[in-house]
């Protein structure tokens, strides 16, 4: 059996302004590294699915720069959605898309914009997953214990085993901090969004529970994709697919993941300096400057005397913001 993956990689470009735009969103930035999220997506499948089949869904204006970011995956896998309308229409267009031409294939969904502590072993937690979707037609979610009492984050707690991995008991999306400290003592999994399963029995199990397509899935059989975005109502695939099949199981994975969600997850994902800080770019600092991201992506910026603060300096723009209050950029942005 085959096995294909579709990389979801579209994105408006505000969590990490000013130096994403919508021309140029955080899966294509360095974030992680020296390399762009999107990039490293692709690398980390090496070994597991070859680049003759990935797909990688994004926007119409983004597949230029995408093609030339990851040149080893053929054009025509660049699938350009024809509007932004959350995961579960996606993750139907690739599965159908698959369909046409590999009718009995697997299916890995993942996104292009997270950071993964070790390569190897999500590609092992993929392999277990794509096995279990094989064993038990049964789609397959990926979890990871958590590191700390996230509150933006979905948990999954798991029910009783099925092989290697264990039956969904449920779902608990975005817990207040208390309920995501009890979630973690009882053995809750974040959920990752690494997603397995067969192309046939996800348009099954879609077909059957996704309500909010149901009124376009006639167009996407008839491969009107445009007419399928179009009637579709924007959903995720966990709230339209995962929260209501039966048919779903969990497998816990061993690897750090973070899904990179504000400037302030990089004090975690990037290695600090001895005063916790974060250092990008042509950046000059004092030594009272502690627990800060400061990037530059070319002019000289220097930057005394702050603590907790987010000092960025990208596309003729500068952003001065404290830690923790990341949900005020979008607004931010919007107003600009």
């Amino acid at each position: 059996m085959s096995t294909w993956a579709a990389i979801l990689a579209g994105g408006s470009g505000t969590r990490f302004w000013p130096l994403s735009t919508p021309q140029r969103p955080k899966q294509l930035l360095p974030l992680v590294g020296d390399r762009p999220l999107l990039v490293q997506a692709v690398e980390r499948l090496e070994g597991l699915v070859p680049a003759e089949r990935v797909l990688i869904l994004t926007g119409p204006f983004l597949v230029d720069q995408v093609a030339a970011a990851v040149p080893q995956i053929p054009r025509p896998q660049i699938l350009a959605e024809p509007r932004a309308a959350s995961t579960a229409p996606a993750l139907a267009w690739a599965a159908q898309w698959i369909s046409q031409r590999d009718p009995g294939a697997q299916m890995l969904s993942l996104h292009a914009d997270w950071a993964v502590g070790d390569d190897r072993a999500f590609r092992s937690a993929a392999r277990n997953a794509l096995g279990v979707a094989e064993e038990y037609d049964v789609l397959v979610t990926v979890g990871v214990p958590p590191t700390r009492n996230e509150t933006g984050y979905g948990y999954i707690v798991p029910g009783k085993p099925l092989g290697s991995a264990r039956a969904v008991r449920r779902f608990v999306e975005k817990p207040s901090a208390a309920r995501a400290a009890l979630l973690r003592r009882r053995g809750a999994l974040w959920n990752t969004g690494l997603f397995a399963w067969g192309v046939a029995r996800f348009l099954g199990e879609a077909g059957a529970y996704a309500r909010e397509l149901k009124s376009a899935w006639p167009k996407l059989s008839a491969g009107d994709v445009a007419g399928f975005f179009g009637a579709a109502q924007p959903v995720a695939v966990d709230v339209a697919v995962l929260e209501r099949t039966k048919r779903l199981a969990v497998v816990a994975g061993a690897f750090q993941w973070d899904d990179i969600g504000s400037w302030d997850s990089l004090l975690r994902i990037r290695r600090p300096d001895a005063r916790g800080n974060v250092i990008v770019g042509n950046v000059t600092l004092g030594d009272d400057v502690r627990r800060s991201v400061v990037w530059s992506e070319s002019e000289h910026l220097a930057v005394l005397g702050v603590e907790d603060m987010v000092v960025v300096r990208a596309n003729g723009h500068t952003l001065v913001i404290p830690t923790g209050r990341a949900e005020r950029l979008k607004e931010l942005v919007q107003r600009l």
